[in-house]
């Protein structure tokens, strides 16, 4: 009895990572889908051939969700290219900068 409990401590001990670790919404790859066509190809008795097939489709499937949040940020950051200029403190290259007082009328302001 004691050689099950230390089997299933050791197994608690090697998983205990992997739940500490933060949860990606990512399509699986070329494990995931070629575990999930092995045993389909299995059950038509072509184990290595579902398993590679398989692993295409993960592959693939991954690269073309990557693919599209690449595509997502660069649309993202081409709407808000001015936030970023927006933020950052001006280095005071300009000479002058113009601003309206109090009653209306542009005043110079020196740097």
């Amino acid at each position: 009895m004691s050689k099950i409990s230390s089997h299933f401590a050791l197994a608690v001990m090697a998983a205990l990572p992997l739940s500490m670790t933060p949860a990606r919404a990512e399509p699986g790859g070329c494990l995931k889908y070629g575990a999930a066509g092995a045993v389909a190809g299995h059950m038509v008795h072509h184990g290595v051939l579902g398993a590679a097939g398989g692993c295409v489709t993960g592959m693939w499937r991954r690269h073309e969700y990557r693919k599209g949040v690449r595509e997502k940020a660069a649309a993202y950051d081409k709407e808000h290219a001015g936030d970023a200029a927006r933020l950052t403190p001006s280095s005071g290259s300009q000479s002058q900068q113009t601003s309206p007082s109090a009653n209306g009328a542009a005043q110079a302001q020196p740097q």
